[in-house]
């Protein structure tokens, strides 16, 4: 049985404004085409994210940068048609009756190629230092507020070892058991366990969606360029695994 057999919404939860694309941008495409309705949560603003060069004011201060991140995240979801956009810690996706917050970008330091590790000067305020039950009980906020059947994000490694897509990890997986409802990974190559969904045939919108984040990355062909020059494959295919209680 398909992962997303007898699924209406999907809530899918990434960690900065450009993961949704990066790592998902083929998935929501399919989703919409196939009828399932979309809630995308975000949960910080990537006030942190290195700016490519000649895109914005380099001395633009964290605040000014999160502007621009969520312009450029607005801009992609109307690209891949996401119209359910909410960020963590504002209702809906916002519980145990506290007051409203944001989750500030963590920050991170690549320990080797395609390994990022946790940045030495990421403050109190971070996601990845958030308390956990915190945030999910922030996801389970708006899990319950939007009744979807299935939650998708990162698998435990956070994709490539960012402490932010880490926590959200953690964050959402914490929200589906707490409700159960399934939760599925998001994995780049087909193996066991794995349902494949061969999606070039969303190539075109996923890569106009990207070249919104002109702030973060460059798209170059068939590939796009990250603010500190390491080259990606655009692929809009990716699998999802159901992770067990």
């Amino acid at each position: 049985m398909s992962v997303l057999e007898g699924v209406g919404r999907a809530l899918v939860v990434h960690a900065h404004p450009d993961d949704e694309t990066i790592a998902s941008g083929g998935l929501l495409a399919e989703l919409l085409a196939r009828g399932i309705a979309v809630t995308l949560l975000t949960a910080t603003r990537g006030e942190r994210g290195e700016i490519v060069a000649g895109t914005l004011d380099p001395t633009l201060d964290e605040a000014s940068l999160a502007a621009a991140r969520a312009a450029e995240l607005r801009g992609a979801l109307t690209t891949l048609g996401v119209e359910d956009h909410h960020w963590l810690g504002r209702p809906p996706a916002r519980g145990g009756n506290r007051e409203p917050r944001r989750y500030r970008d963590s920050g991170m330091t690549w320990v080797r190629p395609g390994l990022a590790g946790p940045a030495d000067d990421a403050g109190p305020d971070a996601f990845a230092r958030s308390p956990l039950d915190e945030a999910i009980d922030d996801v389970s906020a708006l899990l319950t507020a939007v009744a979807a059947d299935v939650v998708i994000s990162y698998a435990s490694d956070g994709g490539y070892g960012h402490p932010d897509h880490i926590r959200t990890h953690e964050s959402a997986l914490g929200a589906a058991r707490r409700a159960g409802v399934p939760f599925a990974e998001l994995t780049p190559a087909p193996g066991p366990g794995v349902e494949w969904f061969a999606l070039e045939h969303h190539r075109s919108v996923m890569t106009a969606a990207l070249q919104h984040h002109r702030s973060q990355l460059t798209v170059d062909g068939d590939h796009l360029v990250h603010s500190g020059g390491q080259r990606q494959p655009i692929e809009p295919s990716v699998g999802l695994r159901l992770r067990s209680a």
